[in-house]
């Protein structure tokens, strides 16, 4: 049967408060810029011509009433976007340091992407999609928690493809067992992981990236585990298969959404590509691609406004692979 969707996502939508510069009378100036992990990952999927959509909630407020219209503008259906008229948008400022690393101050006690419900997650809508992606802020609290497991249950009796990013944000969780419980919830129904460095550490307890993917692929049997570590590029495992390629050097500004760009771009070729039969080359294409991707939006403010069209990525690639011959 056709698919309506290539990749359906749930989770949360929000604005990131992103730094900005100083203004003349030397206070910290921030530019509201449309953001949320899973609708990162849609919005580079729809760059790259892939059909999407979105489940989540936004507050019938000015933020999210923009944020509607920014996903309509990337042309991510939002038929299933609800909006709380009582609870507010969810705010995150995104504070860069000096380092080069990001702290986050989350405006979410409530905020209303936490009040998606059970009821709200259409079961015979997801049967619409070839790939469900998700991660944990939908986790964080009862009601969305049951909802996304209910979207989850359903994405894997209808045969989807399960995509996963742990996303971890220690601010947003009541204790850092409860967030390593709901991601080894989510590892036991995905077929993609995309994980970062400091993630598979904190899930496995291992300082050894191989030998954390090694326990975590024995345990929960995923296919396909793809880990990200930043400026030192990615690695995909996959059916004993462990393929690595460098990541691209860049101008970097801040690195909001460069995961998810990446996530977006690998899940563009699963897409294209499936899951089955995938060779050494395959894999070496899909990072590569994914890591320039990456790159690039190091480079921008903001994420779903911002991801890279497709000739600018291979453009990178192709001049990276000149200064190499």
């Amino acid at each position: 049967m056709e698919k309506e969707f290539d990749v359906i996502a749930l989770g949360e939508l929000l604005i990131d408060f992103t730094m900005n510069g100083m203004s003349s009378q030397g206070n910290q100036m921030f530019e509201a810029c449309p953001g949320g992990a899973p609708c990162n990952v849609l919005a580079m999927l729809n760059k790259l011509g892939k059909r999407t959509a979105f489940i989540g909630k936004v507050g019938k407020d000015q933020f999210g009433l923009r944020l509607k219209e920014t996903l309509e503008q990337a042309g991510i259906n939002t038929e299933h976007l609800y909006m709380d008229s009582e609870v507010h948008t969810t705010l995150a400022l995104v504070h860069t340091l000096e380092n080069g690393d990001r702290d986050f101050s989350f405006y979410r006690n409530p905020g209303a992407d936490m009040m998606l419900t059970e009821d709200e997650v259409d079961t015979e809508f997801l049967k619409k999609g070839k790939v469900f992606h998700f991660g944990t802020l939908s986790m964080t609290h009862e009601g969305v928690r049951k909802a996304t497991k209910k979207a989850l249950k359903a994405a894997k009796e209808a045969g989807m493809l399960i995509s996963f990013d742990p996303n971890l944000r220690p601010p947003l969780w009541d204790s850092m067992e409860n967030a390593k419980e709901q991601i080894r919830y989510g590892l036991g129904f995905c077929d993609i992981l995309k994980i970062s460095d400091n993630e598979i550490q904190f899930i496995t307890g291992k300082e050894d990236y191989d030998e954390g993917v090694r326990q975590l692929t024995e345990e929960y049997h995923i296919p396909l585990v793809l880990l990200t570590m930043g400026a030192d590029g990615s690695r995909a495992y996959y059916r004993g298969m462990r393929v690595e390629c460098p990541g691209f050097s860049c101008d970097t500004i801040e690195t909001t959404g460069a995961g998810d760009t990446f996530c977006g771009s690998a899940l563009n070729y699963l897409v294209d590509h499936g899951l089955e039969e995938l060779t050494e080359s395959d894999l070496k294409e899909m990072l590569t691609f994914a890591n320039a991707a990456a790159a690039i939006i190091t480079t921008r403010k903001g994420a779903i406004r911002s991801m890279p069209e497709r000739g600018e990525v291979e453009a990178l690639i192709h001049s990276m692979e000149e200064r190499e011959c």
